[in-house]
């Protein structure tokens, strides 16, 4: 078990994520299937379990692997990914509220979701701090090199700003439900600004540098994690002000959870079709299966999550139809990603030891990692 564990990156934590975004996105669905709510919390379950396997996990790695766990921490392929570390605690205990407390009982679900929301918060605004303050000093990047997975550590706060709301009618009135709240909105401008500082380098290197690497091509739907997290965040915000912010004030929310939400759900599914133009483009060039795969669940799933709450806030059906239709797409993702997971895992490939990349030449971008792909399944 420890050798198994000794190139076990942060990237794991992204089949929590990918896992738990199933069930939460399904619970916000505007229609009531049946049989969907205890799948759902069938999904939640499934990501408690893998959330305390890969902290396990993660334990035996930094205590008897301390030397590769620091070499990871100095990879600028790698170091982005302890963000999905905080997404991970956030996304098991926002689903603990959503779904969990069916199975667990709403006093339990609570306390669950605030120890892992305040533990996710800590840590995604260390990462938010100290993975750019990282690769200032220490990784010496190039713009050559910038991806998509740069933009990990910045959403971290963002999913605390979507997932915080649902806690504040569990807080005392007054001050502590206030507090919470315009927190929520801190983090919501913290992660938004810092994103629209970061995916312009991101996408002028995807424009002026050509395509991805074809196993990172994947990455590419990280991109819709800040957009429908930030649509989601400003509508459990306006959900939740009702009686928290006094006076007029109050609808300030629900009005720019509409003015804000509606343009970036545009530019969410522009994206996505970008995305997935990448996407096919890279598999009829041979892109083979690796754990880069799994962007194609979160952030899909925050899509889902931000159309529910436009359909909330507009009663437009139109954005019940995308909803529904998006979420069918995350769980067809789900579904393929998991598969090509368990097969990999079964024969080791992908926790196997990473191959040595070829020297970029200076006219080229720098080559994946495979510390970056956590074994590209051959």
């Amino acid at each position: 078990m420890v050798t198994a564990v000794r190139h076990l990156g942060p990237n794991w934590y992204a089949t929590v994520m990918g896992t738990a975004i199933v069930g939460t996105a399904g619970a916000a669905l505007p229609v009531r299937l049946p049989g969907l709510r205890p799948l759902c919390a069938a999904f939640w379950a499934l990501s408690l379990a893998l959330l305390l396997a890969l902290l396990a996990a993660r334990a035996l790695h930094w205590r008897h692997h301390r030397g590769q766990a620091r070499a990871h921490l100095l990879d600028p392929a790698t170091a982005p990914f302890y963000g999905c570390l905080a997404m991970a605690l956030l996304a098991v205990g926002g689903g603990a509220l959503a779904v969990g407390r069916d199975w667990i009982g709403i006093r339990a679900a609570v306390a669950l979701d605030a120890v892992l929301f305040g533990a996710g918060t800590v840590v995604g605004l260390v990462a938010a701090v100290a993975v750019p303050y990282l690769m200032a000093v220490r990784h010496r990047v190039e713009p050559a090199q910038a991806t998509p997975v740069w933009l990990l550590p910045l959403v971290a706060p963002m999913v605390s700003a979507a997932l915080g709301p649902p806690l504040v009618p569990y807080l005392p009135a007054g001050q502590p439900r206030q507090t919470l709240l315009f927190g929520c909105f801190a983090l919501f401008g913290l992660s938004l600004l810092a994103t629209f500082v970061m995916l312009p380098v991101v996408f002028g290197r995807l424009v002026t540098g050509g395509p991805l690497p074809l196993v990172l091509t994947p990455t590419l739907f990280l991109v819709l994690g800040p957009l429908g997290q930030s649509t989601t965040a400003v509508g459990n915000l306006a959900q939740a002000a009702p009686g928290v912010v006094a006076g007029p004030d109050g609808r300030g929310p629900a009005v720019l959870a509409v003015l804000y939400g509606v343009p970036v759900m545009g530019f969410a599914l522009l994206w996505l079709a970008l995305a997935a133009a990448h996407a096919v483009r890279a598999r009829r060039h041979g892109m083979r299966f690796a754990m880069t795969w799994w962007a194609f669940t979160f952030p899909v799933g925050t899509c889902v999550t931000g159309a529910a709450a436009l359909a909330r806030h507009t009663g437009l059906v139109v954005y019940d139809v995308l909803a529904c239709a998006l979420y069918g797409v995350l769980v067809a993702a789900w579904a393929v990603v998991a598969v090509h997971t368990a097969r990999g895992l079964l024969s080791g490939a992908l926790l196997a030891a990473p191959r040595p990349a070829p020297r970029p030449t200076p006219s080229a971008p720098r080559p994946a990692t495979a510390r970056t792909t956590s074994g590209a399944v051959r």
